[in-house]
Order: structure tokens, then sequence, then C-alpha cells
């Protein structure tokens, strides 16, 4: 076997016409494997077509500025630079060669096309779609043979609050060019693009990047209680749906919005099925560390007693999520000694259905939804307290407003961002109050703010909420009028606590 200029094993590959051979790694090897398995044959190359690009987005209202500082920077270099989705949708594209923009247009690389893996083949966007990692794919490296006269350079963009994928920047040239710079060029403009979005974001602070965790779920983390919390029926039906499907022997998928708490869920579940079974989460870091963090669980699949909940698999590279789906596979799953079915010792949980990657989609035998918060509002006080009761170890009181607002708030972080609220609130005192509780449980629909338009709406919710205060005294102390507060209120959707009206 050949190896690579960092002396990493290659593998030699045919063109599929016998015109030649390129040396393609293992990343690349595993992605050409994707694309035959998708259908796809290297003469054939009809990426999808759609009728409409959504210019009005956040990303492509930054991550086209950003392409167009960029162009200035490139105006003399066949160099073209494209924006696209996170399911390889070309946004937009920007170049100022008129013949790579001619040959582009040859191949349909131009907006309104899709260019993931799927449709596509191995190419720079599609795999840093695909292995959320800066990718760089040269001339016959690419599945597909009309697109073997470029190199291209594709970085994914992470939207900086979620820490979703939010798309990839991609800079294509011809294969005969020099391609050293292009990959850092592009990540310095998806980088830039993260940071523009923050900045014309809600007003939030950004989303920690994932650090990758491995633990044992037990009493003082995702707090599997031996006497569960009196949650309502949604809740509780999901938890024996869940239980159910895993004494089936079915691979379970949870699936839910951020914070949902799924995890906890499949741990409920899990518990029910194997009072005495030990039970890992195992939640994945950024693309460069999956190795070491999968090596760190891995080997706890092949153990009778332990269940891993391997989370977020959506997030997953698609060699990971296929090297996972790997290890699943070879777990037996056959009847046990009591002659039941031998349940899977393992649960997945995704965003949606639809997100989780293919190889592992095709394992799934149930899945189960955990129902959003908002959706519960019966069950936020009773989190509340426990949460609280958590934090300082005994309880502490919520007064009647302060119960009040926080069952009518929308939760759209869910059950996590309950806790945040409280632990930061009980860290402040025994009787939580109104004044003890930030101002985004106050506001509706979150907008897009500006920092300043945040600034503004804490401190009119903050005047608003302390006690003994009407809208008329907190708009003398705002120094505004009556009239103004009222249209501030509206403007930011803030919910008028009711001892203040």
């Amino acid at each position: 076997m050949d190896q690579d200029r960092t002396g990493a094993p290659v593998a030699r590959h045919d063109d599929g016409t016998g015109a030649g051979a390129a040396a393609l790694t293992p990343r690349l090897q595993a992605s050409w494997q994707r694309s035959r398995g998708y259908g796809l044959t290297p003469e054939d190359l009809q990426p999808v077509f759609t009728g409409s690009v959504d210019t009005d987005c956040l990303l492509y209202e930054c991550g086209h500025e950003v392409l167009q500082g960029l162009r200035a920077t490139l105006a003399n270099e066949p160099v073209s630079m494209m924006l696209t989705s996170s399911d390889g949708l070309v946004l937009s594209r920007l170049c100022s060669d008129s013949s790579v923009a001619r040959s582009l247009d040859r191949v349909s690389l131009a907006p309104g096309f899709f260019f993931s893996e799927s449709n596509a083949g191995t190419n720079g966007m599609g795999l840093a779609l695909a292995d959320r990692a800066p990718s760089l794919v040269r001339a016959e490296e690419h599945y597909c043979t009309s697109l073997r006269q470029y190199t291209c350079a594709a970085v994914p963009v992470l939207d900086p609050l979620t820490g979703d994928l939010a798309g990839s920047i991609n800079l294509t040239t011809w294969s005969d060019s020099s391609s050293k710079l292009l990959l850092a060029l592009a990540q310095a403009a998806a980088g830039n693009t993260a940071a523009l979005m923050l900045a014309r974001g809600a007003g939030r602070r950004p989303r920690r990047a994932p650090r990758g965790e491995v633990y044992q779920v037990f009493t003082g983390r995702t707090r599997v209680e031996s006497e569960p919390l009196p949650l309502s029926a949604r809740w509780t039906d999901a938890v024996e749906e869940a239980r159910s499907a895993m004494a089936q022997g079915h691979l379970l998928a949870v699936v839910g919005e951020p914070g949902a708490g799924k995890a906890t869920l499949a741990s409920l579940a899990r518990r029910r099925v194997r009072s005495r079974e030990r039970v890992l989460c195992a939640r994945p870091p950024l693309a460069d560390d999956i190795t070491a963090w999968m090596r760190l669980w891995a080997p706890e699949l092949a153990k009778d007693d332990t269940c891993v909940i391997t989370a977020g698999v959506h997030t997953l590279p698609a060699w990971a999520a296929e090297h996972l789906a790997e290890l699943l596979s070879d777990r037996p799953r056959g009847p046990g000694p009591d002659g039941l079915a031998h349940p899977y010792a393992a649960v997945i949980t995704a965003e949606d259905y639809t997100r989780i990657p293919p190889a592992l989609r095709s394992l799934v035998g149930a899945v189960v939804e955990a129902p959003a918060l908002r959706s519960r509002p019966e069950d936020v006080l009773p989190l509340a307290d426990h949460f609280a009761r958590r934090f300082r170890g005994r309880p502490v009181t919520f007064s009647p407003a302060a119960a009040r607002a926080l069952s009518d708030h929308h939760w759209p972080e869910n059950s996590r961002q309950l806790q945040r609220v409280v632990r930061d609130a009980a860290a402040r005192t025994d009787v939580v109050d109104l004044r003890h509780l930030p101002a985004d449980v106050f506001v509706g629909t979150p907008h897009r703010l500006s920092r300043i338009q945040a600034l503004e709406r804490d401190e009119i919710v903050r005047c608003l909420t302390e006690p003994g205060t009407t809208v008329a005294q907190a708009a003398d102390v705002l120094g505004l009028s009556r009239a103004t507060i009222y249209r501030k209120i509206a403007q930011y959707d803030i919910s008028i606590p009711a001892r203040t009206r």
C-alpha cells in the first residue's frame, strides 16, 4: 500500500475508464464507497435543481458578505467562491474569472443545485458537510469525472448559537492550479461567517464548542431517581413507549428538540428494562476529536451489563456514523437465557429522525419523541422544584408571580433552559421572585436583535420586574413616555407581569 505525504496509508484507484490512477486516502475511499452506495456512477453527474434559494436567511446574509470581501482580494485569481446550505444546496457563487464561471455552469455548479455527496458524489463541499470537517478534494479525487478538472476546498460553517451545521464555504479553482492556500482561505472565510452570524444574531451568548463527554448515568447526573418525578402523561407515556421498544429488542432512536431530555428519557426507560444495568451516555465532540472520543466508549458496546446512549448522532461525521453502525450490527440480539428478546444494549438520540445518518437509520427499529417542554406546561413547576432542590440541596420557594411566569414561558431551549434559569435564580435567593428571573422568561418568540436592542429589552424587563413597580413607574425610571414603553413592550414581545399592569 502507498503512503501520502503525511505517511498515512492510501489505496490506488482507477478513474473508472482505465485512463489513469490517483491516490485515495482512507477518508476519500469511504466517501467514494458512499457515492457508489447512492447509486451514482463516475460518468453520470446530474445534481438536483431546486427552483428557489433562501436569500433571507442569516447564513446567506453573512456568508455572501464575507465572500464579497474575499472576492475583492482574489480579483485576479481563477477562483470561484461558493456558499452552500447544510444539505449541499449552492446558495451563492462569486467568481471574477469568466472562464471558470462558464466551466462551472457546464457542470451545474451554480446557485440552486445540490452538491451533497448523495447528489454529486465525492466533492469538496459534499465531503465537508458529510464529515463536518475541512476538506480538500483535488482533480481525480472527485468521484464524478466531470469534476476532475477542479480542485475544491470546503469548510463547514457551524451556527454559533446552536452548534448545528449551517452550511459550508467552498473555494474552487482549476485542478492544475496551486491549492496550498485554498483551504486556509476557506477556513478563514468560514470562521468570519460564523462570527458575523453571532454578531447579527439574537443577542444571545454563543454555544460553547462541544468537548465530548462519556459519563455514567446515575443519581447526580441526568438524575435517574428511584422515585420518578410526578410528571405529565405526555412524558410518562413516552418513557413507557421507549421501555416497550427496548424490551422487544429494537434499536431505539429517541428524537426531539435540543434540551428536551432525550438521554434522560432513554435512561429512565432503560432502568425499567434492566434496573441494575450500567448506563453510559456519550455526547460527541468536534469532528477533530471524534476518533479519541469513540475509542473511550466503543468497547462498552460489547458488554452484557452495559447500555450506551449515543447522543446527537445527527452531528456525527459520516465515517463515524458508519463505524458506529458496524459496531451495533455486530452486537448479538438473539433471545437471552430467559428466552425473552435480547434487547439492544444501545440507544441513539437525534433532533429529528430524518437527520439520523443513513447507516444508522437502517438499524433503527423504533422511534420515540421526547415531548417539548412547551407542550407540557404542567411539568414546568415540578421540574423547577426538582432542579432547585438538586442545586441547593434543599427546597427553594417560588413566589406565585414567578411560578406563573415560569409556567407561561414557551421555553425554546426546553428543560435545559429551565435548569439554567432555576440554577441561576436559586444561587441568589431562597425565595425566587420575578426580579430573580432573566429577561428571556418575559419575552415571546425571540426575534433577531442587535446588542443594543437586547440591552434595551433587558433593561425594560428589569424595571418591570422590580417589586411594586407599575408600567408608568418603569417608564419614568427609563425616561420614556407611557406610549413609548408600551410600544417597546410590543416590539420586544414582553409579557407584562400581572402585578405591574
